[in-house]
């Protein structure tokens, strides 16, 4: 009910005081502390409830908030056990406003209009959507109105005038002004400048109200907000709190804090059946108050979608970086120079790479001609200094002095440590703590090459986890940092930006294939997939040249009958993940999967959006090789050809046999072998006990080799 929540902040106006917006995930610390939490806001003077709709990939948030997370969906909460509690807790006499505050991929899978009406019925008056964006938001907005309640928009430091002037149409209650960038979570004082920012706010919000958060955690801060702002939210320093209780002691706990902050003061609580009658005539009373929002349009030099995939799905705080970015990405590309100093650097990696036949692969698959390229050769020993090169180039004409990195398999950590040794830029690279332990070569690469490599030991300690610490850090850090993805996943521009750069491997594929075939075209390409980059770089080139075809290999683990994979295009569904719609592996719930794979690289849960749109047209196709069949690539391009392959690769070696022995022997094929193997020797000698029985390779590492001789 938008209706209950203006007349909460138009009261505590006339009372001549600030109203206070708390915070608490739903089923945190458990579900039954739950509602006890909330009794104790109402009865402390709390005026405004958020309730967290809880994710498993919440970018935007500290520590706190996604432990918060994490330990609730371990305990049972979904979409819809949160409705329930909203629903039980309106039951039992809870009367004041509540927002469900949350990420956009649950609500989406849940479907928009049914939960928008279902949180209607369960007794929400609105919703906070953190990673919204605008065009989007507009959609929900008019969906939202439609059934009485608010969309509350999110504003931050960064946002634009064009988008304060937009944000600022989609309010009708009020507005949650996020008063510094980075990730949520208390802190020892209020934001400085945030008397600016609240009159820059103001000038679009007029009369609307507004909410100050991000680090508020004491009486102190209340009031130093307080002073320049309608209302206060406060959320970290609860969750902590009420982390730490006795079980029993959460309603005491929420109350006594809240006391605390508000110095005891109270206001005038709805009955029940008060609360029961404004829900009733708000309804009407909301519909008329509000009327639709247009569409809104922002100007991308190059598209930001493809099909129905990609677009900018993050916390409002990070379009300030993507924002540069792009600016960053289009000047520079639009530079001859800049592609003068980056085609320079061919020598450097290794350019062009080699592409010849694989003569005896080809005679052991028997059928089309195999064909290699050696992406495997460059410097650094990967496809991935193309794009690291590029991107530290750009961080260079920006003006960063540091760069960061995430990486799984450690050869785009490896490539980004390269090219900053190279310019003399600070690095620091973001590696999930089991890769971390598998890749522990490419760790050591690393800080030889004077990078800091940061273990991270959230969630599932992979390339996924590590994505979201890098981009937690980027949002903190923007006036003296660059972000270098290593895949062609991610927000606009990534997606294009990463492609743009690695396409130099199918352009140098499709002008050597030429001119060692009369200037045929190959019949079909294959490239190993996990977030992007090598096969959006091997497959862009060939986009439009129908008669070849596009087909990737991705990491079907244990097998697709089983959790244990991260074969996304084969086996996900549409969603939002990482700050871009495209396939991702999720539960029924819109939680992301865990996912596994015997290559790091490819152990990750979204996919580039790209690719999904090749999927979803048809363009390319993809099938998943389980982690035995891998390693039986793995085994035939070493024994066949002389080259140890990564593992990634070694899955587009196994889909590439597969598909040749369907196709004629005057026929063609090109397989992209994105790195070599040196990196992953430790992790096949650690799996050659279990999956080498499975493809009749009996090999043992042995530590002393000279041993029974």
């Amino acid at each position: 009910m938008s209706e209950q929540l203006r007349q909460t902040f138009a009261q505590a106006k006339l009372e001549n005081r600030n109203t206070l917006v708390t915070f608490m995930t739903a089923g945190y610390p458990t579900v039954d502390a739950t509602i006890p939490i909330l009794k104790g806001f109402q009865d402390g003077g709390v005026d405004v409830v958020e309730i967290g709709l809880p994710f498993s990939d919440p970018i935007a948030d500290g520590p706190t908030i996604q432990v918060a997370n994490t330990v609730a969906l371990d305990n049972g909460v979904t979409m819809e056990k949160t409705l329930e509690l909203v629903r039980k807790a309106r039951a039992e006499g809870f009367t004041l406003p509540i927002i469900l505050m949350g990420y956009y991929n649950p609500i989406l899978n849940y479907g928009e209009e049914k939960f928008i009406k279902d949180a209607a019925d369960a007794g929400a008056n609105g919703f906070i959507i953190v990673d919204l964006p605008p065009e989007e938001a507009v959609k929900v907005r008019n969906f939202v109105a439609s059934v009485g309640l608010s969309l509350v928009p999110l504003v931050a430091p960064s946002t634009t005038d064009d988008r304060l002037e937009l944000l600022a149409k989609l309010a009708d209650s009020f507005v949650y002004v996020v008063s510094r960038m980075g990730t949520t979570g208390a802190q020892t004082s209020v934001a400085s400048n945030l008397d600016q920012l609240v009159n820059r706010v103001r000038k679009y919000t007029k009369d609307t109200p507004l909410a100050v958060g991000f680090g508020v955690a004491t009486r102190e801060h209340f009031k130093a907000v307080g002073s320049m702002a309608d209302g206060v939210v406060i959320g970290s320093r609860i969750v902590s709190l009420c982390a730490q209780a006795k079980d029993g002691e959460h309603y005491n706990v929420a109350k006594n804090y809240v006391e605390e902050i508000l110095n005891n003061v109270k206001h005038k609580i709805l009955t029940k059946d008060e609360y029961i009658e404004l829900k009733d005539r708000s309804i009407e009373a909301a519909k008329s108050h509000n009327e639709p929002v247009n569409t809104f349009h922002e100007e991308h030099k190059h598209p930001i979608r493809f099909g129905d995939f990609g677009g900018q799905y993050v916390p409002e705080a990070l379009h300030a970086c993507l924002r540069e970015l792009e600016k960053g990405f289009d000047e520079a590309v639009a530079d001859p120079t800049f592609w003068e100093e980056f085609r320079s650097l061919y020598s450097y990696i290794g350019r062009p790479s080699s592409l010849h036949r694989a003569e005896r692969l080809t005679q052991h698959c028997g059928g089309a001609q195999i064909w290699l390229k050696r992406e495997d050769l460059n410097h650094t020993g990967s496809h991935k200094i193309n794009n690291a090169l590029a991107q530290v180039l750009i961080a260079k004409r920006l003006g960063k002095s540091n760069v960061i990195a995430e990486t799984g398999a450690g050869q785009h950590g490896v490539a980004t440590a390269t090219a900053c040794a190279k310019f003399g830029l600070k690095c620091t690279v973001f590696m999930g703590a089991e890769d971390v332990r598998r890749q522990a070569l490419n760790v050591f690469r690393m800080r030889i090459l004077g990078a800091e490599v940061v273990s991270v030991t959230n969630g599932t300690q992979t390339l996924r986890d590590a994505t979201s610490e890098a981009f937690r850090n980027w949002v903190t850090n923007l006036s003296t940092t660059y972000y270098v993805v290593g895949s062609a996943i991610g927000p606009h521009p990534y997606p294009t930006l990463v492609r743009t750069f690695q396409s130099v491997i199918g352009q140098e594929t499709k002008e050597q294939f030429a001119a060692l075939n009369n200037g045929k075209l190959p019949d079909a390409v294959v490239a190993c997939v996990g977030g992007g980059s090598n096969s959006t770089g091997m497959f862009s080139p060939f986009e439009h040249d129908l008669s070849v075809k596009l087909f990737g290999v991705e990491a079907g683990g244990d097998g697709l009958d089983t959790d244990h994979h991260s074969a996304t295009l084969t086996a996900g569904r549409p969603g939002v993940f990482h700050g871009v719609k495209t396939y991702v592996l999720q539960d029924n719930d819109g939680q992301v999967h865990d996912t596994h794979s015997v290559s790091a690289g490819l152990d990750y849960p979204g996919v580039g959006p790209e690719l999904a749109f090749w999927k979803a047209t048809g363009r390319a196709q993809f099938m998943a090789a389980t982690d035995a069949e891998a390693l039986e690539g793995f085994k035939l391009l070493s024994q066949l050809e002389g080259i140890i392959p990564a593992l990634e690769s070694s899955h587009a070696v196994y889909g590439a046999c597969q598909l040749a022995k369907t196709m004629k022997p005057e026929e063609h094929l090109i397989i992209n072998i994105s790195g070599r193997g040196d990196k992953d020797v430790q992790s096949v000698a650690e799996v050659l006990p279990k999956l080498g029985p499975k493809i009749g390779w009996e090999l043992r590492f042995q530590e002393d080799p000279s041993v029974g001789n």
